[in-house]
């Protein structure tokens, strides 16, 4: 068996199955014959005692020591005996020297047995006394070459027996196993089959209430990432297209009007600083994606204090507040309140929001902070033409702009409230274009810490 079907689970539990009952039944066939052997040598032992009792039962104490008399044929069988009496042989048995020797060597002593090994008989005398005074010893024998061969047979029957058993509980362990493990396998490969193709399908079996329906549900959830991965690359790469094909084509346009012909120093270092502009942009597009795509992944954490996010945002787009004129107003908070996403997530969330108020401003932006419930809110208010109602979920669209926009108003792409919205939702936080009849009011949610 190679190494790789060891280390199936399949197989280990299998071998694992068979080495347990393996060791059960080689522990049980050595507990049987050691029982069995023992009783077998009991029984010997038994008999041998009830023929040696038959024996002396039938002695009769004289004045030169014991006569013998006649014992049933019933209680001795075909067991040898001998009779020793002061020194004499009053019965001897018809058997090998050896074991007649050995029998002779229990005359006078207590009660005990003794195994003749060579001629595979054992032997135990016992003491005859009348009126307690010891006038000889009983020996008697019994042949061990029917128990010895009881013992064989049970021992080769339980080793067969035990063989047999390995090979049905094999055949159960594997038919068992298969069939525990077909489902599984069936599982494995349709969701290896549908991460690849399906990823809309799912196996769907309910609450988890067993093994099989918690691997389902595990399953489930690992195609969700999978699935919801593959979307949010998907996204990426589509945002990523689209949201810097204006940016890059404004770059590439203004490189090749400069080119086309000699300009002055004043003309060229302009040219440059619109490139750099739409540069600063590319650049600033990439890392809120960047940042999104981190968020939505779950790699992004961190808290910030919410009032220190507002003011660097404030900080950032002060020039270009300075060059439209308009005013940018931070209100503090009464407590200090924190937001559950790290400085730079809050503030390029915060950050596009007012920009398109100083964009859309004619001379006064509002920023504020306020903590309702779970929720971080920065209030972003300008003095400009407003969100029509009709516009109010259509400007955060990639790309597209609302009628003040259109109207002259402004100079942006269509991208910042959605890539600000994108970022928000990622940090489970939203962006809403409130009603107002006095200009531009943007709510800016964000979890708190």
């Amino acid at each position: 068996m190679s190494r790789l079907g060891i280390r199936g689970v399949r197989t280990r539990l299998f071998l694992a199955a068979l080495g347990a009952v393996g060791v059960a039944v080689v522990a049980m066939t050595v507990a049987f014959n050691l029982l069995l052997g023992r009783s077998l040598s009991h029984n010997a032992d038994a008999v041998a005692r009830a023929r040696a009792g038959a024996q002396l039962a039938a002695l009769r104490p004289t004045t030169n020591g014991l006569a013998t008399g006649e014992t049933p044929d019933e209680a001795l069988g075909e067991s040898p005996f001998w009779v020793f009496s002061r020194g004499k042989t009053l019965e001897a048995a018809r058997s090998p020297e050896v074991v007649t020797a050995a029998a002779r060597s229990l005359a006078g002593g207590r009660s005990r047995f003794l195994d003749v090994g060579n001629a595979d008989v054992r032997l135990y005398s016992v003491p005859a006394v009348f009126e307690e005074k010891r006038l000889g010893t009983v020996v008697a024998g019994v042949s061990l070459a029917p128990y010895e061969q009881t013992r064989r047979t049970a021992l080769i029957d339980s080793l067969a027996l035990a063989v047999l058993l390995m090979l049905v509980v094999a055949l159960a362990a594997y038919r068992v196993l298969a069939a525990a493990f077909r489902p599984v396998a069936q599982m494995t490969e349709s969701a290896a089959d549908w991460s690849e193709h399906r990823l809309d399908r799912r196996f769907e079996l309910g609450e988890p209430h067993d093994e099989l329906t918690r691997l389902a549900a595990t399953l489930d959830q690992l195609l969700d990432r999978i699935a919801a991965s593959l979307r949010r690359e998907q996204r990426f790469s589509s945002e990523l297209s689209h949201e810097l094909r204006t940016p890059v084509a404004r770059i590439v346009a203004e490189a090749d009007l400069a080119l086309r012909r000699e300009r002055t120093s004043s003309e060229y270092r302009a040219a440059l600083e619109d490139v750099l502009r739409h540069a600063k942009e590319v650049a600033s597009t990439i890392e809120a994606l960047v940042a999104a795509a981190q968020q939505e992944a779950g790699l992004a954490h961190g808290t910030a204090d919410a009032h220190e996010a507002a003011a660097k945002v404030v900080e950032i787009c002060t020039q270009a507040a300075n060059e439209r004129g308009v005013s940018v107003e931070l209100a503090a908070p009464i407590s200090p309140v924190r937001v559950g996403v790290d400085p730079e997530l809050a503030a390029r969330t915060l950050q596009p929001v007012v920009e398109n108020a100083i964009r859309y401003g004619r001379g006064h932006v509002r920023l504020s902070v306020n903590r309702n419930g779970t929720k971080v809110t920065f209030l972003v208010e300008d003095d400009g033409p407003g969100v029509d109602d009709a516009e109010r979920e259509r400007i955060f669209e990639a790309g597209l702009r609302g009628t003040a926009a259109r109207n002259g108003s402004g100079d942006g792409a269509g991208l910042g409230l959605a890539l600000a919205r994108r970022l928000a939702r990622a940090a489970s936080g939203d962006i809403e274009a409130l009603p107002s009849s006095n200009g531009g009011r943007f709510a800016v949610t964000l979890p708190t810490a």
